[in-house]
């Protein structure tokens, strides 16, 4: 199960069952889940937990020091939890102390080629990051949010949940949930509709959705006169209330 050729610190942890391939290296405080396989040629430092059943790819470098500056080898942390695939080349880095201490990797993502997610970040579940998507530092994903090919991502932003971005967007601001954003600077089109369809949000709410979109982007509003309408839409759709927690949670301010 575990190469010859492969380099694993003895107090590393990893489960009975853990395949790792040759000419890895897997550093001090780690631990590895059940059903893991990891490929040859990855490094992995630590503290790192890697729950169970993920994969990870050839070349791929998970759990290295962050380079900011305000990093001074604090023993920060990273965390991913189970069922996910990080692909070739792939660098994850721990947190900072001065945020978080700890980057977060959810649940059933898929982590494409070359792929950066920068210290305290958090990538929720179900989520899929296309090949050479970069996240700065401090950025948090929702849930089911897909981000194409070349997405940049400026620290401290908030990508909602269910969103989704085109090629090559450059992304400076918060992303409410649902929306579908492009271009660079990356500017609202749409709503994720077809998405939501995949997901099981049903017509009357995808309407719903679509309705709260017009509000916040196309009636020349403040973001707090379409909080005032959204509140009356989300009394009967519920399904609105992930894109009023966008704008209320917003610190950056959303794109627009």
């Amino acid at each position: 199960m575990i190469a010859p050729q492969a380099i694993i610190h003895p107090d590393a942890k990893l489960a009975d069952d853990v395949r790792v391939g040759p000419w890895t290296i897997i550093g001090p405080d780690v631990e590895i889940g059940a059903g893991s396989v990891i490929a040859s040629h990855v490094v992995i430092k630590g503290p790192t937990r890697i729950g169970k059943n993920n994969q990870v790819f050839q070349f791929s470098t998970v759990g290295e020091d962050t380079p900011d500056l305000k990093y001074n080898g604090e023993p920060t942390r990273l965390v991913i939890g189970d069922h996910n695939i990080i692909r070739e080349g792939v660098t994850i880095h721990r947190g900072t102390v001065q945020d978080r201490s700890e980057t977060t990797i959810g649940n059933h993502n898929l982590i494409m080629a070359y792929v950066h997610i920068g210290h305290d970040s958090v990538l929720g579940d179900h989520c899929i990051l296309v090949n050479n998507t970069s996240l700065a530092g401090h950025v948090v994903v929702g849930d089911w949010a897909i981000l194409s090919g070349f997405t940049l991502v400026h620290q401290f932003c908030n990508i909602g949940a269910h969103s989704f971005s085109g090629m090559g967007c450059a992304i400076g601001k918060d992303v409410p949930a649902y929306v579908l954003v492009n271009g660079a600077p990356a500017a609202a089109k749409s709503v994720n509709a077809e998405g939501l369809r995949r997901r099981g949000f049903s017509k009357d709410e995808i309407a719903a959705v679509s309705r709260a979109f017009k509000v916040i982007y196309r009636r020349g509003l403040t973001v707090d006169e379409a909080l005032l309408q959204l509140e009356q839409l989300a009394l009967e759709c519920p399904a609105i209330r992930p894109m009023i927690d966008s704008l209320t949670t917003s610190k950056r301010g959303i794109v627009r």
